[in-house]
C-alpha cells in the first residue's frame, strides 16, 4: 500500500470509528444504497426503482439524500411528494431528478441523514402520507454506505460490472473509498450493467453472507426540458450530438449508440457540471455545423438545461434501473425477518 493510501486509510478509519460511536437510529427501517468506489454505479436510478417498488408493496418511502453541491443549508424538502420545491442550485441535480421521477414520494436533502429523517417525521402532515394514518414508512438512504453515523437496516452495495474496482487502489491513487474487505458489511451486493462470473466469484469470496444480484438499465423515453415525452424510436437514423456531465460518460455513449442513431459528436463535462447558457448555445452551434438534427443528454444533465433556447431540439434519454427477478423479494423478505415493520 502506497504512503498516500495509508494516510487516507488511517483518516478514513478514524472517521468511521468516531461516527459509529455516535451512531443514531431512526424509528423506521432504513435501506441504504451505496458503493465502495467514487463515480457512478447507478445509485440514483436504483433509489428511484426501490422507491417505486416500495409504493407498489404498500410502503411510504422517504428518500434521504446529501444533495451533493446543493447550497441549501440544513434539512429541507426537495419535494414534499408533489413537485420539486427548490431548484438544482439549492438541492443538487440528483435530488431534483428524483423529485421529478417520484411524484408522491418525499425527498429530503440533509448532509446529516438522521436529522433529515427526523425533520420529515416531524412534518408528515405536509406530505401525501398525512391521510394514511400510520403509514409503513421506509427510509431510503441515497449514497449511504459510508454514512456511518446513521444505523441502517439493510445495506445494498452496487458494483459496476464493467469496471468494478478500477486499479484497486484507495483514494487518492485509485477509486476505492474503502478496502474491498468493507463489502462484508453489505447485506445485498448488486452487479450493475454486466454480470460476470469472475466478478461474482470474487464478491462471494469477499462477502459470502451477502445476497448476490444483477441489475441492468432499460431505456424508457426521450424527455424535453418542458416535460414533453417522445418514443426512443425517434432517434433511429437521426444525426445527433450528445453531451453529458456524469461520472461514467462512456456508459452513456454506449446507451445512445444502441438506439441506432448516428453520433456525429460527443462532449464530456465534469461530473455534476453546471451548464451556463453560453455552454448550451455553443453545443447547439457545434451540432448545427455537423448537420445534426438533435441534441441528446442524460436526465441528470437535463435538469440543469432549463436555460436552453437553441434551434435544435434537446432531449434527455431517460433510463430505469432493472433489478433481477429475485432482488425485491429477497430485500423485503430480509426486512420481514429483521422485524423492522
Amino acid at each position: 500500500m502506497n504512503l498516500l493510501e495509508h494516510i487516507y486509510l488511517k483518516g478514513m478509519l478514524a472517521k468511521q470509528k468516531r461516527m459509529v460511536a455516535a451512531q443514531k437510529r431512526l424509528p423506521y427501517p432504513v435501506v441504504s444504497i451505496g458503493n465502495i468506489t467514487v463515480g457512478g454505479t447507478g445509485k440514483t436510478p436504483a433509489a428511484i426503482a426501490l422507491a417505486e417498488e416500495s409504493v407498489r408493496r404498500g410502503f411510504a418511502p422517504i428518500i434521504l439524500t446529501r444533495g451533493y453541491r446543493g447550497k441549501a443549508q440544513g434539512p429541507c424538502f426537495v419535494s414534499a411528494g408533489n413537485k420539486p420545491l427548490i431548484g438544482v442550485h439549492e438541492a443538487g441535480d440528483e435530488p431534483v431528478l428524483m423529485a421529478g421521477r417520484l411524484p408522491g414520494v418525499p425527498i429530503v436533502k440533509s448532509p446529516d441523514r438522521y436529522a433529515g429523517g427526523m425533520f420529515v417525521l416531524e412534518r408528515l402532515g405536509e406530505t401525501p402520507y398525512a391521510a394514511q394514518g400510520q403509514p409503513r414508512i421506509l427510509f431510503i438512504l441515497d449514497d449511504g454506505f459510508q454514512h456511518w453515523n446513521l444505523a441502517r437496516t439493510v445495506d445494498i452495495v452496487l458494483v459496476d460490472g464493467t469496471n468494478p474496482f478500477g486499479n484497486r487502489r484507495l483514494l487518492p491513487l485509485g477509486p476505492l473509498r474503502e478496502p474491498l474487505s468493507a463489502l462484508r458489511r453489505a447485506h445485498l451486493l448488486v452487479m450493475t450493467k454486466q454480470a460476470s462470473e469472475t466478478l461474482a466469484r470474487e464478491l462471494v469470496s469477499i462477502s459470502s453472507e451477502a445476497g448476490l444480484h444483477h441489475a441492468s438499465y432499460r431505456m424508457d423515453f426521450l424527455l424535453s426540458p418542458d416535460g414533453t415525452r417522445q418514443a426512443i424510436s425517434l432517434l433511429s437514423g437521426k444525426r445527433i450530438f450528445a453531451f453529458s456531465g456524469i461520472a461514467n460518460p462512456k456508459s452513456f455513449r454506449m446507451t445512445v449508440e444502441s438506439t441506432d442513431c448516428a453520433i456525429k459528436g460527443f462532449k464530456e463535462y465534469p461530473d455534476h457540471y453546471s451548464y451556463r447558457e453560453r455552454d448550451l448555445l455553443n453545443l447547439c452551434r457545434i451540432a448545427e455545423r455537423a448537420s445534426c438534427e438533435l441534441l441528446i443528454t442524460t436526465e441528470k444533465d437535463l435538469v440543469k438545461c432549463s436555460a436552453y433556447n437553441g434551434a435544435l431540439p434537446l432531449f434527455a434519454l431517460t433510463v430505469s434501473f432493472a433489478f433481477d427477478e429475485r432482488f425485491m423479494d429477497d430485500l423485503f423478505e430480509m426486512l420481514t425477518q429483521l422485524r423492522t415493520y
